[in-house]
């Protein structure tokens, strides 16, 4: 159960009783099929007190009965009498059907004892006598199952309140953490499934002790004996030798509270012993090594954030770079164009940089967008660029960009940079010049090709020895973006520059 989900449990009382109507549901399901697949444990103790003995009359049936009528005491007492006494509403009717449950519950478990422990009025000499003693042990009995109830709404509202208040508890107690606080949970509702299936006092202390042990000397010392014996020159002698004090601290305390569960002095002190060498055999070394693991998290979570953080930077440095180089370009287009041509061509090239600059405003800056978006502003770009080499008979550009019709998303300002760049370095108004673009998507796979002529720069060219940044950063980008999902292969000649990339979406 991930943290979200544990909260949304605490925080809603609806979540909580579906759970817990299910699992009472299914234990009384279980409780059915064993009934119906077992054999009666009273069986030989009719013979032997010279009794016959019928399955369903003095088993069956009254199990049956008895099942169902806890059943439904548990749900009643749960869901209906208990959120009365904690909303603090009709307390006294609640305080009524309390006591009228408890007394139907023994008065009924006492009539179907008199049928599934009917060889007892063998042992008494009066019919009086036998009634007497197994109303007695209802009775008793009955009490035991509402103490038990008792334990378990307690344990079950002490685990919520300390779940719910984690945060609380560990900003004034650092080592009272929700993962501590959740093993304690555990272990209350280990030692109370204990009582119930009664598996003797021996092994239901034996457990709890060695757990709630192991469970304070974890938190101790991951929290407190590791961290001060890492200052010291031998750091896991220094934790063993702190671990032995405070063992040999507890162990008389240990053994006093054990004296007043199971009131015999030896076996205290043995259970309190064999408490102390299973927490240095087993929790001692255990809590170190995970101390160690826990640490050596820290510290790749630290790097991998520090790598996220710079890769970021980077990332974001790489667009800062290459959005102005656009932009330049496409104004010193719109300059040449006005000197050129009337105020339409002009008109109608401003609005194709409105719709890029909009574009690299609220898109440029998202993880990832539509690649039908990004081909759209490609297209601008593209157009933007004819009005300046429409007018050249020696410039012939091709583009052959399919629509993109699937819902596919790419990393932004991926692909422009290959068309700026070979109309930057493949247009020449004095020679002939060619661009030929082409894009199709097959899937998920993007393959994009780029084509332009070459032309020798000037020697007075001030980007002669200059190879930009476009190309540089995309390769950078993609790789970031992209690792082990591209194939770019970048070609040149004299007279041509090619560049193919096939990226898997």
């Amino acid at each position: 159960m991930n943290d979200l989900t544990m909260k949304s449990f605490i925080a809603e009382p609806l979540q909580r009783n579906k759970v817990e109507f299910w699992a009472a549901t299914t234990i009384f399901v279980f409780a059915l099929f064993s009934l119906i697949t077992a054999d009666s444990p009273n069986e030989h103790l009719f013979r032997d007190a010279g009794y016959d003995f019928q399955h369903y009359e003095n088993y069956f049936w009254p199990q049956l009965l008895r099942y169902s009528l806890l059943y439904l005491s548990f749900l009643l007492l749960n869901f209906r009498v208990l959120p009365g006494f904690i909303a603090k509403q009709k307390v006294w009717l609640h305080v009524f059907i309390t006591l009228l449950t408890f007394v139907v519950l023994s008065l009924f478990i006492g009539i179907f004892d008199t049928y599934t422990k009917g060889y007892l009025f063998s042992r008494f000499e009066t019919e009086d006598e036998t009634y007497s003693q197994i109303f007695q042990i209802s009775f008793s009995h009955t009490l035991w199952l509402f103490l038990m109830f008792g334990f378990y709404s307690a344990i079950k509202f002490t685990g919520l309140y300390l779940l719910s208040n984690s945060m609380v508890i560990q900003s004034k107690y650092r080592m009272v953490t929700r993962d501590a606080l959740t093993a304690f949970v555990f272990w209350m509702v280990s030692v109370f499934l204990l009582l119930i299936m009664d598996v003797g006092e021996e092994i239901t202390v034996v457990w709890a002790v060695f757990s709630l042990s192991a469970l304070l000397l974890y938190c101790i010392s991951f929290y407190t004996l590791i961290p001060k014996s890492l200052k010291t020159k031998k750091p896991l002698r220094s934790y063993i030798l702190r671990t032995l004090l405070v063992l040999a601290l507890a162990f008389l305390p240990i053994a006093f509270v054990v004296m007043t569960v199971v009131y015999h002095e030896d076996s205290s002190f043995g259970i309190s012993f064999f408490n102390t060498l299973f927490q240095l055999a087993v929790t001692v070394p255990v809590t170190w090594v995970l101390f160690k693991r826990h640490t050596k998290g820290n510290e790749e979570v630290y790097v991998l954030k520090k790598e996220l953080g710079r890769s970021n930077a980077n990332l974001d440095f790489l667009r800062s770079q290459i959005n102005p180089h656009f932009l330049f370009n496409a104004l010193n287009t719109l300059y040449g164009t006005a000197l050129q041509e009337n105020s339409e061509r002009t008109a109608q090239g401003i609005q194709m940089l409105g719709d890029m600059m909009r574009f690299m405003l609220h898109e440029n800056h998202q993880p990832r967008i539509l690649l039908s978006r990004e081909v759209e502003y490609m297209r601008n770009y593209i157009d933007l660029q004819l009005l300046r080499t429409s007018t050249s008979p020696d410039i012939v550009i091709e583009a052959r960009i399919e629509d993109v019709l699937a819902e596919r998303y790419i990393a932004p300002m991926l692909l422009i940079p290959f068309v700026e760049n070979a109309f930057k370095h493949g247009i020449s108004l004095k020679e002939k010049s060619w661009i030929r673009i082409s894009l199709h998507t097959d899937q998920s796979k993007l393959y994009f090709d780029v084509y332009n002529s070459r032309h020798p720069k000037l020697e007075q060219d001030p980007e002669k020895d200059q190879s930009g940044i476009g190309l540089s950063n995309v390769k950078q980008r993609l790789d970031l973006l992209y690792p082990g999902k591209k194939e770019l292969i970048i070609r040149e000649t004299p007279e041509e520059f090619f560049v193919h990339l096939t990226l898997d979406l």
